[in-house]
């Protein structure tokens, strides 16, 4: 296994308000938060081309950039006409999938709701240090990320006055995976971690990984150079650039701890000291660290799902936590990563 700590000189400058514990006790959503109806067909398209590796970020039932990156994706590596559309013949190609529904109704387990959970939850790196981990701020954030979507989404699939707790049957976005035999080499806890963020333990292996910036996304190619999967990103900003290049991939840090230094960060307040946050699903590196051979920079997860290709960051690779975790599951030290404009 890869170091526990990261050092980093990236972070995302964005971010963005959650529900309070008090408002999670039900299934609601910030006022401001669009709880508009959910395209099911648009759903449904969604969690077909997440299952096969060509993720549109958060399931949501929208359309934007990121299903337009995926449906680009998957018609590269189908062999059809790239038009970033839900298409007559890219519907054809997703048809053999159809009985993986859009959504499924599952009951909310005790284990599940019990937490822990981290609220109030700090946004400065020195108070977050001083907390043993940075978990999930409430159970509908949580929710919200096991199933690989928003809390609005959960919102308007079940309704403002749904009950949210133990025992609730709720309606989720289908992101439950096809397989949860993973590696035997994995930690218990990392295959938790796997479990609960309902990533497929079967994957296929990179032989290489791409991540273009402009088109906003992180492919991935098998030893025969075919495209097997691809990401989202959000990668760089125009102050720090992401470092075009060839690298290769060193390692894999599992639920790290990140070593803040505010000298490698150009947002950072610079009277802060140096600290060491703890590790979660809230973390800033986010529940994975895939570090390059350019110092102090990697692929890594983010606590703003929703962020995703739409923010900056300080130079390093910030996909969701999910598709970070999957994304462990293909590389290995030495697979060569390029990074492109």
């Amino acid at each position: 296994m890869y170091k526990a700590f990261v050092s980093v000189a990236c972070l995302g400058l964005a971010t963005a308000g959650l529900v309070s514990a008090s408002e999670a006790q039900n299934v609601a959503a910030p006022r401001a938060a669009s709880v508009s109806p959910i395209d099911m067909n648009v759903l449904h398209v969604q969690v077909i081309l997440g299952k096969l590796g060509f993720s549109p970020g958060v399931l949501d039932g929208k359309r934007g950039q990121s299903l337009t990156a995926a449906l680009r994706g998957f018609q590269e590596a189908r062999g059809l006409k790239v038009t970033g559309e839900i298409d007559p013949a890219t519907l054809r190609e997703l048809h053999p999938y159809r009985a993986w529904r859009p959504t499924r109704e599952l009951i909310v387990a005790p284990s599940t709701a019990k937490g822990p959970f981290t609220n109030p939850f700090p946004d400065d790196p020195v108070a977050q240090s001083k907390l043993s981990a940075l978990n999930y701020k409430n159970l509908l954030e949580k929710l919200a990320e096991q199933f690989h979507t928003t809390p609005a989404t959960l919102v308007a699939l079940n309704g403002r006055d749904a009950r949210l707790g133990a025992g609730a049957k709720l309606v989720f976005p289908n992101a439950l995976p096809l397989s949860r035999d993973y590696p035997a080499d994995l930690s218990d806890q990392w295959r938790a971690t796997l479990g609960g963020l309902n990533v497929t333990a079967d994957q296929p292996e990179a032989a290489r990984i791409v991540v273009d910036k402009s088109d906003g996304v992180l492919r991935v190619y098998d030893k025969a150079d075919k495209l097997v999967a691809q990401f989202p990103a959000t990668m760089g900003s125009s102050s720090d650039p992401l470092p075009l290049g060839k690298w290769t991939i060193k390692g894999t840090a599992y639920n790290p701890t990140w070593s803040y230094n505010p000298d490698l960060l150009k947002t950072a307040d610079q009277s802060d000291p140096k600290v060491e946050v703890p590790p979660g699903p809230n973390s800033p590196v986010g529940v994975v660290w895939i570090d390059i051979s350019k110092p102090h920079y990697g692929i890594h997860g983010t606590n703003e799902p929703s962020t995703i290709g739409r923010a900056e960051s300080n130079g390093c690779i910030r996909l969701t936590n999910w598709d970070a975790a999957r994304l462990s599951l293909m590389v290995k030290p030495g697979t060569p990563a390029l990074f492109q404009a």
